[in-house]
């Protein structure tokens, strides 16, 4: 699925729904996020979190911290992996016990990882310009395709 943004905004509502979507599963899952410094991956992440009731101002790069624990219901995992240079770091971490939770788990600089499960929710975040960004967004299916892109689905 792919989406463009044309505003900060914009940006945060893609993340939003797909926190949404994420949030109604009631179970454990992991989004792997994708992009370029300055795509808007933590813009993104701001959106995806205010579906857990996160403020905005509580939700910032997670560079510094690795791993940024929630407690919602299911419990929220923010994961920056820019600092990770070595996949046995990751290992180190305990970064896969977050993956196989019962949380929902986004994590920035997903292609540090040696490996990505195979039904993983993947999200790409492409510079357009100043203000634009494509969202590429693989794992969600048709439903909840169409709620992400703002399209009215069903009752929910």
């Amino acid at each position: 699925m792919r989406i463009v943004t044309g505003s900060e905004e914009e940006t945060k509502k893609a993340g939003f729904r797909l926190g949404t979507v994420l949030k109604r599963l009631s179970r454990g899952c992991t989004v792997f996020l994708y992009g370029e410094m300055g795509a808007g991956k933590t813009t993104f992440i701001k959106g995806f979190a205010s579906a857990f009731g996160i403020l905005e101002k509580d939700i910032g790069s997670a560079s510094f911290v690795i791993v940024a624990e929630y407690e919602t219901s299911p419990p929220f995992y923010h994961i920056d992996l820019y600092r990770i240079n070595k996949a046995e770091d990751v290992d180190a971490l305990g970064i896969w016990d977050y993956i196989d939770s019962d949380g929902i788990a986004v994590i920035e600089w997903a292609e540090r990882l040696s490996e990505i499960p195979e039904n993983a929710i993947k999200v790409r975040i492409n510079y357009i310009d100043e203000n634009s960004r494509e969202i590429i967004t693989e794992g969600v299916d048709e439903e909840d395709r169409h709620y992400m892109q703002g399209r009215k689905v069903g009752t929910c």
